[in-house]
């Protein structure tokens, strides 16, 4: 016996993607962007006691490792991604005009990767001792 489309669940249902049409990949980035950046928090703030009172020379010695610009690099890209992602989230949920909620998220995302962007810089400048 075939069942009629009028009767057939929504495919967004069937695909467990919701309302929004992602699914729950946004979710899940963001947990795994905390996690990444909690795992990194610990070496992160070493490196941050390791770099106070130094100077350029005395903080591009240190970050000259590369274990630590690695480090660093990680967290930035992580802190980016993760920052991205829930203003993305409190944009969608509080912005109810599309064209501004358009606009927001646009903002939002070129602002996450001019921080990324400049912290990369940053961090590859003071390492190179350039």
């Amino acid at each position: 016996m075939r069942r009629s489309a009028a009767c057939a669940p929504p495919l967004g249902r069937v695909r467990n993607l919701g309302a929004a049409h992602s699914g729950t990949s946004d979710f899940w980035r963001q947990r795994i962007t905390g996690v990444a950046m909690t795992l990194l928090m610990i070496p992160v703030l070493v490196i941050v006691m390791m770099l106070l009172g130094r100077n350029q020379a005395g903080a591009a010695q240190i970050l000259s490792s590369i274990p630590v610009a690695l480090i660093l690099l990680l967290f930035i890209f992580a802190s980016a991604w993760h920052m991205k992602i829930g203003m993305q989230v409190v944009i969608e949920d509080y912005v109810h005009n599309e064209k501004l909620k358009l606009i927001s998220v646009m903002l939002n995302n070129f602002f996450s990767i001019a921080v990324a962007l400049a912290s990369t810089y940053a961090i590859l400048k003071l390492s190179s001792g350039v």
